[in-house]
């Protein structure tokens, strides 16, 4: 994290510490990390929504025992993710009336970390695309609907279709070839 950065985030966290109100920007710089992990571990997206919600909750409940110690915050919300993860297998097994389900409480890697962390920043690339290259990406790659079947959805042709997800991935190397390559 370069001190630029770090200070900003200082700043957001101390601020959220004083007044509640103001983890709502911490919630927006974090969430699609946070969502990115939960998702990866428990692959339901209601249960991930559930998840990634009580996450958030535990994080704004105890943000003022949050203590600066140079690591970035989503790290502490990684933590607390994982818990919830663990705590959501649990939950589930035991309504299952099975055993402990899927090894949930697993330590995050760092790999793991990087790999959530650029699943986010691809998100939030994503969301900055024009509406209808956005909007053909994620059905495309994130719905896997075919040409057709988006050109139909959308009332365009397939030709229409492949030249937005053209333009929309030439955009994507664009904004993150600097910061991914």
């Amino acid at each position: 994290m370069n001190p630029a950065t770090e200070d900003h985030e200082r700043l957001l966290i101390e601020a959220a510490q004083k007044d509640p109100s103001r983890f709502a920007e911490l919630y927006e710089e974090n969430f699609a990390r946070v969502w990115a992990f939960v998702i990866r571990r428990v692959r339901d997206r209601s249960a991930a929504q559930d998840v990634t919600s009580e996450v958030f909750h535990q994080a704004l409940a105890n943000v003022k025992k949050f203590e600066w110690r140079g690591v970035p915050f989503a790290a502490w919300l990684y933590r607390i993710a994982a818990n919830a993860v663990a705590d959501h297998f649990t939950r589930a097994a035991r309504e299952a009336g099975g055993g402990a389900g899927e090894a949930a409480s697993e330590d995050v890697t760092e790999r793991e970390i990087e790999n959530v962390e650029r699943r986010a920043s691809l998100f939030r690339f994503v969301d900055r695309l024009p509406a209808d290259q956005r909007r053909v990406l994620v059905m495309r790659f994130g719905e896997e609907r075919s040409i057709r079947e988006i050109a139909s959805a959308l009332s365009r042709s397939e030709g229409a279709v492949k030249q937005l997800q053209w333009r929309g991935l030439q955009t994507l190397r664009a904004n993150m070839g600097g910061n991914h390559g």
